[in-house]
């Protein structure tokens, strides 16, 4: 059997820090938030420059959070301040006077940084100016922007094919970049553009584009504070979207239950005080689910289908007082096929297969059945499942039984996780645009696009492992902590010929490197951005559609760094040269020229320059918010979907793993070792277990334990973790990614989405052994 050990760094040390585990906490935010918030501010040595864009991040006429894509509130915003503890901390690392300088690399050889851990790379400071590594050199070099620009071409131009380069997006590129970027892909001749949503939402789009007709939520901010029910399921609101939890709040005000659905007992879920009020202060805060399921991991399909059960049951009961018959009538498809699978179904055997007991269960299928506006809300727990898709599928079941979709107070609400990772998505960052979408580029442009389909991140690693694909550009992000199969992953990209990286701060990516390679430094979301003496805004789109300007106050840390829709357009005249039809340096000095032909080239964006001009935005068009269901199958109507139930069976020596971030971390940024509403401190490479797993095992709290994966008929190792007791479901585990991307393997993926299933690993636990 094959072996696949971690890449060697400081992610693989051989003695542990100081931990300390206090167990979870039954609230979130308050105080400590406040303190957390602005700590991170004073650490980075910026009291007046963080702390006054603080105030003007997320405003009306502000600059956009780099973090989370939860919406801003369209009436007034708070003057206090519309951030949260994550949001300031991504802005104290954009906002930082630490340089990482030419010098910093001639002092610091690749093997040197990559020997620091994630969090020591990240807190490094902001890179001032483009860097070269050369074939076989051992520390990055300056180089000029021209020149940097003449070795990308020189790669590009040298491939068999176009499709030997990949082209990813990371979640907080702005929309005229996003644009732009594939844009030039497009005209380079290849569709290989994996994003981020590759490996958090992709399942979400590819549940709901046949189902209701669109790849997005269907609720505005404003329907939570007025609706009756609101379902959480696979989501951690204090971590991963904190303010939603004033949305939660304001929902609680108006009346609204909530159901928190979560292997683990979330203090996000539980309890918000808002530090905002009083009460948040002094108080006890405000309660936040009603009831609280703590499910098996995949165990939510069986939750769900036995919700619909007792759905069904109920109306026979008392019919047309708990289905809207007339929606389904009106509105979908498939009903009567879809009611025959549950003589299939025992209930007693979904509880079982759920690990909720028949019990609650029937709580909240009462909740779900005398309610009639639901908001169901869900975030990675559920999408990166092996059948996340068909989960997702069944919440939009639930929603068209009750006819609680395309109204107000009504839908559904995928939690999208980087700032604009939606947005990407709507301007074509995509590897299988549609037909329509490469017509109308084909028709505004003037060139005839690609039409074949192109790589999503596990194809494009896997092409890149195979010697496909020879050149890799990431505008963005932190490939390589964010993907699965570490090992696997790092074999890849040490194949390639040219890794391009563009970015704010070091990362690991930068350290795991083809043959040769390029950092582009860029400007932050939150600098000045000046093109020919004036001051420029860039525009994103939140998780609710929502289309908003974001203008940076902050003086950049260095005057070599330039925007990154100046990285697109000098790379694509560079590349193209006289063979282009795209006026590149139109679009480079002029953000309007990019919206008016983003107006020209998606529809919604009618008279984009003008409405995104004004205070808050606007929507972009909606029809299943709207109660229009316009699928490719039905018509307009929408389809119920019938799906399989999961048989899970464990080896008796296994447990099911689902990785997590912490609280002091978003997505592959780690801000701490403080992981304050699990209870865990100083330390990152622990494994939830559930005390009666630990009990027979043998194994004690604070035992030093490796942790073992063995699909495709390779050992996969990740060494040295704490056991932690904590509130989780019999034979399922938690743990921190990246630190345990290892044990993901490649094929581990979610069915049509093909995403990492990162929630669903087999894993075997050992007692720690040091490593020959």
């Amino acid at each position: 059997m094959a072996t696949n050990k971690e890449v060697p760094s400081a992610e693989n040390p051989e003695k542990l820090l100081n931990l300390k585990a206090t167990g979870p906490k039954k609230w979130a935010a308050g105080i400590p938030a406040v303190i957390a918030a602005l700590s991170d501010v004073m650490e980075e040595g910026i009291p007046f420059r963080g702390t006054g864009a603080l105030f003007v991040m997320n405003q009306k006429g502000g600059f956009d959070c780099s973090s989370c894509a939860w919406p801003d509130p369209d009436d007034d915003r708070s003057v206090v301040g519309e951030y949260c503890e994550n949001g300031a901390k991504a802005l104290a690392e954009e906002a930082t006077n630490k340089k990482v300088t030419a010098e910093f690399f001639a002092q610091n050889s690749v093997i040197d940084l990559a020997n620091l851990t994630d969090f020591e790379i990240g807190k490094k400071g902001r890179l001032t100016e483009p860097m070269y590594l050369s074939k076989g050199a051992t520390h990055y070099q300056p180089i000029s922007w021209d020149g940097a620009f003449a070795k990308i071409a020189e790669h590009l131009n040298a491939l068999e094919s176009p499709h030997d380069a990949v082209f990813y997006t990371s979640g907080r590129t702005s929309n005229e970049t996003s644009f732009l970027y594939q844009l030039f892909a497009k005209e380079f001749g290849t569709n290989n553009m994996p994003d981020c949503s590759n490996m958090c939402h992709e399942s979400s789009g590819s549940a709901l584009r046949p189902t209701i007709g669109i790849g997005k939520g269907t609720v505005t901010l404003e329907d939570f504070y007025d609706t009756d029910l609101i379902v959480i399921i696979g989501h951690n609101p204090g971590t991963n979207a904190p303010r939603m939890m004033s949305a939660l709040e304001k929902g609680k005000k108006g009346g609204a239950k909530i159901i928190a659905i979560n292997p683990l007992p979330e203090a996000g879920l539980m309890a918000f005080r808002n530090p905002q009020e009083v009460k948040g202060i002094i108080g006890t805060g405000a309660q936040l689910a009603d009831l609280y399921l703590p499910v098996k991991i995949n165990g939510d399909m069986a939750l769900l289908k036995a919700f619909e059960m007792l759905l069904l049951e109920a109306e026979k009961n008392a019919p047309g007082q708990v289905l809207d018959n007339d929606f389904i009538t009106a509105s979908t498809v498939g009903f009567n096929e879809f009611t025959k699978q549950f003589k299939d179904y025992q209930l007693e055997k979904l509880a079982a297969d759920s690990g909720i007991t028949v019990a609650d269960i029937r709580l909240a299928a009462d909740m779900l059945a005398n309610n009639k506006r639901i908001i169901f809300c869900w975030g990675m727990g559920l999408t990166q499942q092996p059948n996340g898709v068909e989960m997702i599928r069944e919440i939009v079941n639930i929603c068209l039984m009750k006819g609680s979709i395309g109204k107000p107070g009504a839908g559904v609400c995928p939690v999208r996780g980087h700032s604009n990772v939606q947005g990407n998505r709507t301007m074509m960052i995509d590897e299988k645009p549609t037909q329509k979408q490469l017509d109308r580029l084909r028709d505004v442009f003037g060139f005839e696009p690609p039409r074949e389909h192109g790589y999503d991140v596990v194809n494009a690693i896997k092409a890149i492992h195979a010697g496909k694909v020879k050149v890799f550009f990431g505008m963005g992000g932190n490939f390589i902590s964010a993907t699965p199969d570490t090992t696997y992953t790092a074999e890849a990209l040490r194949k390639l010929k040219l890794s391009v990286h563009v970015s704010i701060k070091l990362n690991r990516s930068h350290l795991v490197h083809g043959e040769e390679a390029l950092i582009l430094p860029t400007l932050s979301r939150s600098d000045k951005d000046m093109v020919n003496g004036e001051l420029q805004f860039i525009s994103t789109e939140n998780s609710m559609g929502v289309v908003q300007s974001s203008k940076g106050i902050l003086k950049p840390v260095s005057d070599q760094l330039i925007n990154e829709t100046h990285i697109v357009c000098r790379m694509a005249i560079a590349t193209l040269g006289g063979r282009s039809v795209v006026d590149w340096k139109r679009y480079m000095n002029s953000y309007d020229d990019i919206r008016d032909v983003i107006e020209k080239s998606i529809p919604g964006f009618d008279n984009y320059n003008k409405r995104v001009r004004e205070k808050g935005g606007f929507y972009l068009p909606n029809g299943a918010r709207d109660g229009k269901f316009i699928t490719e199958k039905f018509g307009d109507k929408a389809p119920f979907t019938i799906t399989e139930l999961p048989i899970n069976i464990l080896a008796d020596d296994e447990y099911m793993m689902a990785t997590t971030r912490t609280h002091d971390q978003f997505n592959t940024t780690i801000y701490g070792l403080e992981d304050r509403y699990r209870g865990i401190k100083n330390e990152r490479r622990v494994v939830f277990m559930n005390q009666k797993d630990m009990d027979k095992a043998g194994y004690v709290e604070g035992e030093k334990v490796d942790l073992f994966n063995y699909d495709d008929g390779i050992e996969r190792i990740a060494r040295l973790f704490v056991v932690v007791p904590y509130p989780i479901p019999e034979r399922n585990t938690v743990t921190y990614f990246p630190e345990t991307n290892v044990l993901v393997s490649i094929n581990n993926v979610v069915g049509e989405s093909n995403m990492p299933a990162a929630k669903f690993v087999r894993m075997k636990i050992r007692k720690h052994e040091s490593p020959v």
